[in-house]
Formats: structure tokens, C-alpha cells, sequence
């Protein structure tokens, strides 16, 4: 008799492995100097979200030295469990102890999701959970969503091929799963001081000697700019025809107490940096006031300041895309209608008794 051939076993896409010891939304929240970045607090508005869906706590893990006072605040932004791990070997961020103790948490709390900032803190810092988990990682994500139990998974979605599309990416196989956020994207909640949740301390084990880098300095430039937390934009695209005429906006987001961005097809030209790129490839925002000059509203850069609270667009062109997005729109010369509201502003606040180009 011949041995009775067995079929081997083929593994079915939909069957899922058994994760149920895995519950919860856990949000990393980034700081320095003791003052939490913004995209913490936009993580946890949307966090709340995804938690509420899977019928599970929304957690925050707050790491650093003297931060008990940001645990407090993660609490006051929504989060239903706030973990601490203060130590004053956490004061600067070091990618060994800090993933120590992420690693530490996730092992014994274990979250289904973690979510970071899609800082160059957050990025390194997930970059390292993952590699030692090991889990998925979808990196710079622009879209959070999860699906209805029994399936659980986050659906983390974010710009591909050019940028011309959104590509979901899936977790299947492994637990937790994990993504970062870029900044802007999400609306956080608004701060309710009367929630209190008291946080759980987190040991810390390590000792200074056995972490390998040490921080001497942080030396910051002044030149910089912080478009993810400006509160002002005032942008440029190619109708300004080039690099002299960003002096204008300058002067513009200088009265405002703002900042200068710019399109992709500005930075391109090589008018402006890089830094003040505003769009998928450049930075998120969601300022509370943008200016949008001689920028004709391309895809590639209103999904980067389309949740601005108040975009006011100007352009030669009245069939211009980008007065869709805005509330005010002024069809002209952008010429001779920026330097005129430059000069209003000016004597608005001269007459208010606050002085032009500071950020009061």
C-alpha cells in the first residue's frame, strides 16, 4: 500500500491569529524641555476615536524627567489611562531608554495600537519598537481608522506613488499595531480640566552607564521655522513669480506675527527652502489663519492646510481650485493687494499701541 498522500496546510488569508490579550489605543507623548508637542494632544483627539470604536480605554505614555505635569495634561486631553515614567536619566530623549521603556510597557499593558508623531523623535523612536517587537510599522500616515471588531485592525493610510494616492496598509499577523501621525492632521480635543486621571508610575531600571550616547548640548537655529505649530501661514506659490517677491510675504506674516510657507512648485523653482514647504511632500498644517498667494490649489498641497481654521487665497485667476477651500477669496494683482493689507495690518497695530513684527 502506498502512503496515503497528505494535503499540505494553506494558511487563509482572513483567518486571523488569536490576539485578544491585546486592548487598547496607546498614544507615546513626545516632549522636550518639559512642553509636550502638539501632535501629541491631535494623536489623542483622534486616539479617543479609534478607542471609542473598538469599546476601549485610550491610553498615553508620557516619558521624561519633572513631567508629572504633562501626565496631567494627557488626562485633560482625553486620555482614559495615563502611564509616567520619570527619571533623570529620561530628560533628553535617547533612543536606547526610551524604547526600554515602550518595550517595557507594551509587554505588560499590551496595547493593540501605538501611535506616535511623525517627528524625527517619533520616527526614530517607533523605528526601534518595531525592530525589536517585532511588528508592522506604517510610517508619516495622513488617515486613522480601525475596523469594527472581530477584525480590529488599523487601517493607517498615507500618501504613495508620487503622491498621487492613498495607499491602507494593514497589520494582519502581529500585535501591537503601529503607525506614526504627521502633526496637523488631527484636531485634538478641547482641554477639560475636569478630568482626572491619576496616573500609573512606570519604573525606570537603567542605569546612565548603560546607555551608550550622551547629550552635551542642543544647539537650536534661529533661522528655523516651526510650521506644524504656527498659529499665522502666509504662503506663496508660482504666481509670485520668484524668489523677491517671498520679501512681501515676509513683510505680510512679519505684521501678522506669523511665518512664511510655500508650494511645491515655489521650492522647486528654488525660490524658498525646503522648510517652508506646505503640502504631502512638505508639512501639514492647521493654523488658525493661511494666506494662500498665487497658489493655484493643487492636490499635492491643499491636503496639507485644507483644516486651516481660515484660509484667505488670492489669485490672478478667478477659476483658480484653491478658492474652494478658502472663505475669503480676492481675485487681483497679488502685487498690489498683499502690500495693501500689509500696510493696513500695520497701522491696525500701530494704533492698538503693539508693535509690528512681534508675536504678541
Amino acid at each position: 500500500m502506498s502512503e496515503e498522500t497528505k494535503e499540505p496546510k494553506v494558511a487563509v488569508e482572513d483567518e486571523m491569529p488569536d490576539w485578544s490579550a491585546y486592548r487598547g489605543v496607546l498614544i507615546v507623548v513626545e516632549q522636550r524641555d518639559g512642553a509636550a508637542k502638539k501632535v501629541s494632544w491631535q494623536l489623542l483627539g483622534q486616539g479617543k476615536k479609534l478607542a471609542d470604536k473598538l469599546e476601549v480605554p485610550l491610553m498615553a505614555l508620557v516619558i521624561g524627567h519633572n513631567v508629572a505635569h504633562l501626565a496631567q495634561e494627557a488626562g485633560y486631553y482625553g486620555a482614559d489611562q495615563v502611564y509616567l515614567c520619570d527619571a533623570e536619566e529620561l530628560k533628553d530623549y535617547r533612543t536606547r531608554p526610551y524604547s526600554r521603556v515602550c518595550l517595557k510597557f507594551i509587554h505588560e499593558y499590551k496595547p493593540e495600537i501605538v501611535l506616535f508623531g511623525a517627528t524625527a523623535t517619533g520616527r526614530d523612536l517607533a523605528g526601534a519598537i518595531a525592530t525589536h517587537l517585532p511588528t508592522g510599522l506604517t510610517a508619516d500616515t495622513t488617515e486613522l481608522d480601525v475596523e469594527l471588531p472581530p477584525s480590529r485592525l488599523l487601517l493607517a493610510s498615507r500618501p504613495a506613488f508620487s503622491e498621487k494616492m492613498l495607499a491602507t496598509i494593514l497589520c494582519k499577523q502581529y500585535r501591537p499595531q503601529m503607525a506614526t501621525a504627521r502633526a496637523g492632521v488631527f484636531q485634538e480635543l478641547p482641554r477639560d480640566e475636569s478630568r482626572k486621571v491619576e496616573a500609573v508610575r512606570i519604573e525606570f531600571s537603567m542605569s546612565e552607564d548603560e546607555i551608550a550616547t550622551k547629550v552635551l548640548e542642543f544647539i537650536t537655529e534661529t533661522s528655523s521655522i516651526n510650521l506644524e505649530e504656527a498659529e499665522i501661514i502666509v504662503a506663496g506659490g508660482r504666481g509670485l513669480g520668484g524668489s523677491e517677491a517671498f520679501k512681501m510675504l515676509k513683510d505680510l506674516a512679519d505684521a501678522l506675527g506669523g511665518v512664511v510657507g510655500a508650494s511645491r512648485a515655489a521650492v522647486d523653482a528654488g525660490w524658498i527652502k525646503h522648510e517652508h514647504q506646505v503640502g504631502q511632500t512638505g508639512y501639514t498644517v492647521r493654523p488658525k489663519l493661511y494666506f494662500a498667494i498665487g497658489i493655484s490649489g493643487a492636490v499635492q498641497h491643499t491636503v496639507g492646510m485644507a483644516n486651516s481654521e481660515l484660509i484667505v487665497a488670492i489669485n490672478r485667476d478667478a477659476e483658480a481650485p484653491i478658492f474652494n477651500f478658502a472663505q475669503y477669496g480676492i481675485v487681483g494683482d497679488l502685487f498690489k493687494i498683499v502690500p495693501a493689507i500689509t500696510e493696513q495690518v500695520k497701522q491696525k497695530r500701530s494704533f492698538a499701541g503693539i508693535a509690528v513684527g512681534s508675536n504678541s
